[in-house]
């Protein structure tokens, strides 16, 4: 079972799969950044202006992140997790203050944005991808596999 568990194959398509939904989710973002600074703002936790810059940054970022998961290069797994505990710990807030927020996560289109039992699902979902993010860290150690350095600086290297 442990053979299967580290296997090249299980660690490529869990990559692609939540390198894939960062990807998507920051391409819907980016196609109304309007209604995502609306979201972003629902929480009140920013001012107008913040939340236009972030609506037009995150997505980027998540964006940018799950290119780099596909790809397995370091760092992009790390800024996942980060993206996520960021969002969950928003999402929480939200549930805690009993707002009644559209979460902006996949688009103004989130079929699970807008209410309470809405955003319990979103965090799940949240739960769901850290626990794929810490598989594919555990993937790395049992199975020895190395992810790659976007920048290599062996250029910097003399030669004697």
């Amino acid at each position: 079972m442990k053979k299967y568990l580290a296997s090249k194959p299980l660690y490529l398509a869990l990559r692609v799969i939540l390198g894939g939904l960062f990807i998507y989710a920051g391409y819907l973002k980016l196609a109304d950044v309007g209604a995502f600074a609306q979201a972003i703002d629902g929480y009140g936790l920013v001012t107008w202006s913040t939340a236009k810059l972030l609506s037009k940054t995150l997505p980027v970022l998540e964006i940018l992140a799950g290119l780099g998961l596909i790809l397995d290069t370091k760092g992009a797994l790390g800024t996942i997790v980060a993206l996520l505990l960021g969002f969950m710990i928003l999402i929480g807030y939200a549930i805690y203050m009993g707002l009644d927020v559209d979460c902006g996560c996949f688009g103004p289109s989130d079929s699970v944005a807008g209410d309470s039992s809405g955003l319990w699902q979103t965090l799940y979902r949240d739960i769901a991808m850290l626990v794929a993010c810490m598989c594919i860290y555990w993937q790395r150690m049992a199975g020895s596999f190395v992810p790659r350095r976007l920048i290599s600086l062996n250029f910097l290297k003399r030669s004697e």
